[in-house]
């Protein structure tokens, strides 16, 4: 069957910026797969999503008039209730094929086969395909259903009764199979080929697309429109980099991936022009000056070679005046205030200090059950201080930072910026003339913020992020607020995994249960849960199983490295290579299995023996047969360098030292009785394979390598 292009196209008012990109392609890749159900298009044809600020569209290659017709097989029911004993129809049949439109005279074509336990009767026929109306109107309705929309309105139509709920009210639909209108509707529009350019300057108010593969070049040629959203991502990079040359001097314009969607979902045709602000504001810290740039106006700030701002910024313009003048001096004149107000809350600020605001922590609430904010910065403080003196720092300064780092959330500049909490800090921390390292914490302990973000430097700056986070984690979750599902409020998975990343990739040795239990000890006797320790380190465990899985370890390396890591979370991808290093060789699955099986008899003995084999230790007078003697002093002459392997932190070697046994075990299990009648030799060659065991698992279990 013959196939032409399909375009399909929503004109709305503007669409949320935010969600534009998702919108676009959640609407394309809908309406493609609901189309391709219903056997209109095929798998492999090509789709292209288009969305601009006022339209979503999508253009599906090879779309066919009417699906092929389809065999159905209908199942009727059990042949024991629509057949009598003589193999005729019972009324119940009759009554069945009536309802269905089916002829009686069929009755001996129906099919027989297994159905479960019993043979049914089914009825094969033949069906049309879906027309493209049918499928459109249906694919349509599915794809509006399933937008990712942040929030619906309803408004009126024109018929001055009927309303309808959409993200934004629609004013067109477009829907053409190459040149020929689909007659669908939706949103109470009826399909047609008629949509609108730019607001100012398209060449026509309305623009009539010719068919579905003139759209795009209809659009930017006539309607100055650039409805593809990447071409105009790709279009805005490219004269952002042109106005940063034109701008002289080296900058650049800053890279935000973010502000770069939601630009080119704010403009149909992109016009970068170039502005500037008078130089007194860069006194300002630079984060609060582009921060204000970019949430409120949308400006892309121009960074010199060194990182640093520059009193120029690049406007990304929706329109092309011939005097492009009045645009900068308009954007120049809007961001003068912004800046202005910036400036005022930094002078403001610094007439106070840190220290002078902490008190008044004690009057903002932090959680109902957990007390003020004060309270929580004392919690915080001492628990930096000890985390401080675990890693050789000091911990006065430890302590300070810690204590200080709350005070800027009573600051003008960051009641008006939240985003800049702890940056703010560090600028007045400087200001008030504290060490450097304190000021740095300040900032420092919020890190990481987000997946991929920078982690604190420093001892102090990570005594303090541990410590807040781990405040945060513990206090949260002692009172009960577990996260649940997609439901996590208090970002307790974002906290324990800055708590991991901390530990792991700085790295820093300080064991997380203590550092938990440590935590915990610092809240008011009844306040959390009893069990909140033991709750935090599992919760903890299991985001670390996804920190690892996500770093392409093997499910079986992470359980035998975690069963022994008591907490070393430094430990654990040194440890994780060595295993992976390991679990290459193929006698690694012969030693797991080993290992296994060692473990299992050391299961039986402890059942039996119990007290006196924890104690035991090897008596190399009643190792009677040559094996097990064999077996000892393999052990005993690869000891020492499996033990200066695993003291040097070299997993892999120490695993790989562990092939020269191979030999010797498997002479001991084909040649030695371990479960023998006499309980001292038992004992002995019980406490051979103990020994045996603690060796071949100084790295990881090895035994969970075993298939």
């Amino acid at each position: 069957m013959s196939t032409k292009n399909l375009l399909v196209e929503l004109l709305v008012e503007e669409l949320p910026p935010k969600a534009l990109k998702k919108l676009g392609e959640s609407f394309a890749e809908n309406i493609k797969a609901h189309l391709r159900a219903q056997g209109l298009v095929a798998k492999e044809a090509a789709v292209t999503a288009y969305a601009s600020p006022r339209r979503l569209a999508v253009h599906v290659a090879n779309v066919t008039a009417q699906a092929a017709e389809k065999l159905i097989s209908q199942k009727l029911m059990p042949v024991a209730v629509g057949l009598d004993a003589d193999g005729k129809a019972t009324p119940a049949l009759l009554k069945k094929l009536a309802s269905i439109g089916a002829d009686t005279s069929l009755v001996p074509q129906l099919k027989r086969a297994q159905d479960g336990k019993a043979e049914a009767l089914f009825f094969d026929s033949v069906v049309n395909g879906a027309t493209l109306a049918e499928g459109l109107q249906k694919a349509l309705a599915e794809a509006l259903a399933k937008l990712p929309i942040p929030k619906v309105m309803a408004y009126q139509l024109a018929d001055g009764w009927s309303s309808v709920q959409f993200v934004r009210p629609a004013h067109g639909l477009v829907a053409l199979h190459g040149s020929e209108i689909v007659p669908v509707s939706v949103l109470g529009l009826q399909a047609g080929r008629t949509t609108q350019g730019h607001r100012f300057e398209a060449a026509n108010a309305t623009l009539e697309i010719r068919d579905a593969d003139s759209y795009e070049a209809q659009m930017e040629n006539e309607g100055a429109v650039i409805p593809s959203f990447e071409k105009r991502r790709d279009e805005i990079v490219r004269q952002l980099a042109k106005a940063a040359v034109q701008a002289g001097g080296g900058v650049r314009p800053i890279v935000d991936d973010a502000l770069l969607d939601e630009v080119t979902a704010l403009v149909e045709r992109p016009n970068v022009l170039i502005g500037q602000f008078e130089v007194e504001y860069l006194e300002v810290p630079q984060e609060c000056l582009i921060l204000t740039m970019k949430a409120n106006q949308k400006y892309f700030p121009l960074l010199d070679a060194g990182g640093k701002l520059t009193h120029k910024f690049l406007i990304v313009s929706n329109i092309r005046p011939a005097d492009a003048g009045l645009v900068i001096g308009g954007n120049e004149r809007v961001v003068r205030p912004r800046l202005a107000d910036a400036k005022f809350f930094f002078d403001q600020d610094r007439k106070k200090t840190l220290e002078s605001r902490v008190e008044r922590l004690g009057s903002v609430v932090y959680h109902n059950k957990l007390g003020t904010q004060l309270q929580r910065t004392e919690r915080v403080a001492t628990l930096s201080g000890t985390i401080a003196r675990l890693l050789n720092a000091d911990k006065a300064d430890a302590e300070l930072a810690a204590r200080l780092a709350k005070a800027d959330l009573l600051t003008d500049m960051v009641g008006e910026f939240p985003e800049l909490q702890g940056i703010m800090g560090r600028y007045y921390a400087l200001h008030d003339g504290e060490d450097q390292g304190v000021a740095d914490a300040i900032e420092a302990h919020y890190h990481p913020r987000f997946a991929g973000d920078a982690l604190p430097q420093g001892a102090i700056a990570c005594a303090v992020a541990l410590a807040d986070k781990l405040e945060t984690l513990v206090g949260i979750y002692g009172i009960g607020q577990i996260p649940t599902g997609d439901k996590d409020p208090f970002g307790l998975r974002r906290h324990a995994l800055g708590i991991l990343r901390i530990l792991i990739e700085t790295p820093l040795d300080l064991p997380l249960p203590a550092l938990i239990k440590t935590a915990a000890g610092n809240f008011p006797e009844g306040m959390l849960s009893a069990t909140v320790a033991g709750d935090v380190e599992g919760f903890m465990l299991d985001r670390l199983r996804g920190y690892l899985r996500e770093r392409d370890f093997e499910v079986s390396h992470i359980e035998a490295v975690l069963h022994i890591l008591n907490g070393r979370m430094h430990e654990v991808l040194p440890r994780l290579q060595g295993v992976r290093t390991f679990a290459a060789l193929e006698v690694s699955k012969y030693l797991a299995a080993a290992n296994k099986r060692v473990l299992n008899i050391m299961r039986k003995n402890q059942e039996e023996l119990g007290a006196d084999l924890i104690r035991a230790a090897v008596k190399p007078a009643l190792l009677k047969e040559a094996a097990e003697r064999e077996l000892h002093q393999a052990m005993l002459d690869i000891a020492p360098f499996a033990q200066g392997y695993l003291d040097r932190g070299d997993y892999g070697q120490n695993l790989k030292a562990l092939v020269t046994l191979k030999p010797f075990i498997d002479d001991f299990f084909e040649k030695v009785m371990v479960m023998c009648e006499d309980k001292d030799l038992r004992l002995n060659r019980a406490a051979l394979l103990q020994q045996l065991g603690k060796l071949m698992n100084q790295v990881a279990d090895i035994s969970r390598l075993a298939a």
